[in-house]
């Protein structure tokens, strides 16, 4: 009985056109959705094309942020869009399709799996209890089903246009989607379309609606409609505030139906014309070569050695994959405005892709980084602010700093042409100069009027540390940009605000050997070391404030501490545009180092914390690169893996994906600046085949696990002893040859920046 169900699969794959008859194996082949699905990471395990509006995957109950459970969670069906590594509160999860095999008198089919097979643009899984198999590949704005259904079953298909993630019992629950509107229509015996009105979600957003048209290969011989728990014969359902939706069912031969689902957020008809000129056709090979065409094309874009192990190939080709998910290209539509330029949502958020996902971008396919940016200035021109995050077209949420400033300044110093940079700037200077009111959380920067009054947050305004360290890292952001056209006086103004993160440096405070930190500050400047809790006026308990405090008591609300998702210990190190006056606040290099090993050796670093990212790196400002190399090197073989459990914390689109890309070819961007650091690769080749047709290579002599250690550096062909490389040297073409010991060299004293 084993062999048999194992030559049925087989057979089902080899129709499915996921075995090929292929000489050559493809980059795409070591793509692996399902490293990082399990645990925190939370990717999308589903088909996307790159940036792709639709993303249609199993929705395992109504709970994940991704839809995707593992086995032996049940399956409500399969929706059409989704986000991929997130936390908070899901979003999305539209336009649900279930098959099923009993009656039309019931509005929800779970079912569970018996199996899964992932692969990169490709679902497939059989039911447990009707023995329904569903393969699922996509394009970018319309997905192809293909059901195969036992002989003898009633082969039946479920439209459901009222199902969301997050739902919340409570109205206008923090976080949770909530149900404002659905509609339904058969249109023929092959033809459904409709829309689903939701709104809230993660940044508490505005309604949005996704409209779809959905075709069968096949006609249906039976249809009804359901409005709330009511099933009629009705062809058709108005919007009434009520879930709705369609049940099908087909001739008693049709054991294969193939569905085409096209998406939009502008209308019905937008739906068709997505499903009918994104898939002009019934082949689900044909739209899955497709897919893996796109994603080749891009993966391209950096070769590393064939011989690179298996392990490492699956790692890095599957980082740059989960860079390329989010955000989405939306451009033709958005329903808020008309607008030549491109447009994109799902920034999930800039605070967490603007240090590794944003470089990298830029690196992969600088044109598509061109259109990103340009949606952001365009959202600041009809908006009003640009996002640090968006979904469902609607900005929202700040976490710290307004760091659209930062991806605008890296497409800036790194040359980025096709971007208006004068608007750009005044975009910019509108989160800098301008408060948002109450809207403080969705755009703009909270607590603006005394951060420019006191050149710091006080304590009792929510995130008051973070934002203080971040908005200055954002005006050494406006600083550059500024001075790149020419304007000295913005320059020298928003370079010196840049410097208010010393302003709530407590120099004397001191903490398990280190002296020197972040610490909260009152609005007339006295240090805290009680802080208060609770909102009684009759009696004010407090709690002590350390260095190492992260959540306050239970009753204290996370969204308003003093730092957002990290400690004053990983802060203090964050200042990523003045290492060398952080160095110089904690008392010289040789204290820096002691700090550093404290930070790491004790535990104080947070793997899955994007504050952190650029720390393991800091070993470089002391002209120290090989310890840098000895942290990222325990990191990785510590924390990331090819196993579903391979990520150590939410990949946030990509970011967690790209700091391990980014490290694994031996360069680490420090993001809205012009270079990389250079540090031990875990790659003994890396090429980038950049946009105009040059090569720049980076070659590791003699790497192994004991030659782990940089001795010297060549660059085409030259001594090269700086343990930094200008983004223009890379993109001029070349090669960067490091040669490998056992042992800790002595290049890399100094950036040389």
């Amino acid at each position: 009985m084993k062999l048999q169900k194992l030559i049925g699969l087989t057979a089902g794959l080899c129709l499915s056109g996921i075995i090929y008859a292929s000489a050559q194996t493809q980059l795409t082949d070591y793509v692996d959705p399902r490293i990082g699905s399990e645990g925190l990471g939370r990717v999308f395990i589903g088909p996307s094309c790159p940036y792709g509006m639709v993303k249609p995957s199993p929705d395992c109950t109504p709970s994940p942020n991704s839809g995707w459970l593992p086995i032996p969670e049940r399956v409500d069906g399969f929706s059409q869009v989704h986000v991929s590594g997130t936390g908070g509160g899901p979003k999305y999860g539209n336009i649900l399709v279930t098959p099923f095999c009993n009656g039309m008198d019931q509005t929800q089919h779970l079912d569970y799996r018996a199996y899964e097979n992932i692969r990169l643009g490709y679902y497939d899984t059989r039911f447990k209890q009707s023995g329904i198999r569903t393969e699922i590949t996509t394009t970018e704005r319309a997905s192809f089903y293909r059901f195969t259904y036992p002989a003898d079953s009633l082969k039946s298909l479920a439209i459901d246009a009222g199902f969301f993630l997050g739902e919340s019992p409570v109205p206008d629950a923090r976080e949770a989607q909530q149900f404002v509107g659905s509609e339904i229509e058969i249109l023929s015996d092959h033809e459904v379309s409709g829309y689903t009105r939701i709104r809230g979600g993660w940044n508490n957003g505005r309604a949005y609606t996704v409209y779809f048209y959905a075709e069968t290969d096949k006609p249906f011989t039976q249809c009804r409609t359901w409005k709330g728990s009511k099933i009629t014969d009705e062809r058709s359902q108005f919007d009434s505030y009520e879930k709705t939706g369609a049940l099908l069912r087909f001739a008693q031969g049709d054991s294969v139906v193939q569905l085409k689902i096209g998406i939009s957020f502008l209308s019905s008809q937008r739906a068709k014309h997505n499903a009918r000129t994104y898939i002009p056709h019934w082949s689900f090979e044909k739209v899955h070569n497709g897919l893996l065409a796109q994603w080749e094309k891009l993966f391209k874009a950096i070769e590393i050695a064939p011989d690179t192990p298996e392990t490492q190939k699956r790692m890095f080709y599957t980082a740059l994959y989960h860079t390329m998910i989010m955000p989405v290209d939306r451009t033709g539509e958005n329903p808020l405005w008309n607008d030549p330029e491109p447009y994109y949502d799902d920034y999930y958020a800039i605070w967490d892709t603007y240090r590794t996902s944003t470089p990298l971008i830029t690196l992969i396919d600088p044109q598509r980084e061109t259109d990103i940016v340009r949606s952001l200035i365009t959202i600041y021109k009809r908006d009003g602010y640009m996002p640090d995050a968006r979904s469902g077209n609607a900005n929202g949420r700040t976490q710290g700093g307004s760091n659209a400033e930062i991806v605008i300044a890296d497409a800036f110093v790194k040359g980025l042409k096709g971007i208006d940079y004068e608007l750009a700037l005044k975009a910019m200077l509108q989160d800098a100069t301008v408060p948002p009111g109450g809207n403080q959380e969705a755009e703009g920067r909270g607590g603006l009027v005394p951060y420019l009054e006191l050149g710091y947050i006080p304590y009792g305004i929510p995130r008051a540390g973070n934002r203080t360290v971040e908005y200055a890292y954002c005006d050494y952001a406006i600083a550059l940009v500024a001075k790149g056209l020419g304007k000295e006086d913005l320059y020298r103004h928003y370079l010196k605000q840049s410097e208010n993160w010393k302003n709530l440096w407590r120099s004397d405070y001191k903490h398990e050997g280190a002296k020197g930190f972040i610490m909260p500050r009152d609005k007339e400047g006295n240090w805290l070391d009680q802080i208060p809790f609770g909102n009684s006026k009759v009696q004010k308990p407090t709690y002590t404030y350390t260095p190492v405090t992260f959540e306050g008591p239970w009753y204290t609300p996370w969204w308003d501490m003093f730092f957002y998702e990290a400690s004053s210990w990983e802060y203090s190190l964050s200042i990523p545009h003045d290492v060398p006056g952080l160095i110089a606040q904690c008392g010289g290099k040789e204290k820096f180092e002691e700090r550093l090993d404290i930070f790491f050796d004790k535990g104080f670093y947070n793997v899955n914390n994007e504050p952190s990212f650029l720390t393991p790196c800091l070993y470089h400002w002391i002209g120290k690169p090989w310890r840098s190399d000895d942290r990222i090197r325990e990191i990785i073989t510590t924390h990331f893996n090819d196993s579903p459990m391979g990520l150590p914390g939410n990949d946030d689109s990509g970011a967690m994906s790209s700091w391990l890309a980014f490290h694994m070819t031996g360069l680490y961007p420090n993001a809205g600046q012009d270079y990389y650091l250079i540090h031990a690769p875990m790659l003994k080749k890396t090429t980038f085949h950049l946009e105009d047709g040059k090569d720049f290579t980076i070659r590791a002599e003699r790497l192994s696990d004991e030659n782990r250690y940089i001795q010297s550096v060549t660059l085409n062909g030259k001594d090269y002893p700086y343990s930094a490389l200008r983004h223009k040297d890379l993109v001029a073409g070349g090669e960067l040859v490091l040669k490998m010991g056992n042992k800790p060299g002595k290049w890399g004293t100094e950036l040389g920046l």
